[in-house]
């Protein structure tokens, strides 16, 4: 009797006295990717059904995969709602504190990119080949303190410059297409990607890439 009482009394604290969960793991979330640098996530929200009270333990990037509508509640009960593109992204700085919730008939469908707390320096490029970006036809979405974040699209036919990866990235795949990649002593490896596929690729590397299939966009989430 006692203890339940007790826990009555704890469930009328403000959220900010609580201990409050990480985002993740959670129900609707698939962990794809973890080492030393990022956690990363495919998560979904189904309408009506929203997550629990959380705390962000990272800074993180959020890539959506649908369109679709979500609604966040804050600890003060505050909530607003928004839309979400395909190939969207944002980013999320640590401590965000919030319930989720899907709104739309699609379900939101992100990779979730939590950032560990380390930062690593690029690398000095000695390779003699530009670096991977900026490139022709790629855009700039954010660059701050922890990520430089690109969108890309190759172009049938038409393959890169060879260019050196200074920078750890995190690639997320918007379509279904495949890529070969040439490496500087002629080295040719082709590979399929689908949509919402995921890769942490390291730095120190130098290639070119050539659409060979399909068609191919990316967000690139390039780590500082």
């Amino acid at each position: 009797m006692i203890s339940a009482l007790i826990a009555l009394l704890f469930s009328f604290l403000p959220a900010a006295m609580q201990e409050l969960p990480d985002a993740f793991p959670r129900e609707g979330a698939k962990q794809l990717i973890d080492n030393a640098r990022v956690s990363v996530w495919e998560a979904t929200w189904t309408e009506g059904k929203p997550t629990v009270m959380h705390r962000h333990r990272f800074d993180m990037v959020v890539v959506d995969l649908a369109d679709s509508t979500t609604k966040a509640t804050g600890q003060d009960g505050t909530s607003n709602t928004a839309t979400q593109r395909v190939g969207q992204a944002s980013f999320i700085q640590k401590g965000t504190t919030h319930i989720e919730e899907g709104v739309s008939d699609v379900p939101r469908h992100s990779i979730l990119i939590n950032l560990k707390d380390i930062t690593v320096p690029p690398l000095e490029n000695k390779s003699g080949y530009p670096a991977a970006f900026p490139r022709e036809g790629s855009r700039k979405l954010l660059d701050n303190a922890r990520v430089v974040i690109w969108d890309y699209s190759w172009t049938p036919g038409k393959p890169t410059a060879m260019h050196f990866h200074d920078k750890d990235v995190v690639v997320v795949y918007l379509n279904n297409g495949d890529l070969s990649s040439t490496t500087p002593d002629g080295k040719v490896t082709v590979n399929p990607y689908t949509l919402g596929e995921t890769r942490f690729n390291p730095r120190d590397r130098a290639h070119s890439e050539l659409l060979v299939k399909g068609t191919q966009r990316v967000i690139a989430v390039e780590l500082k």
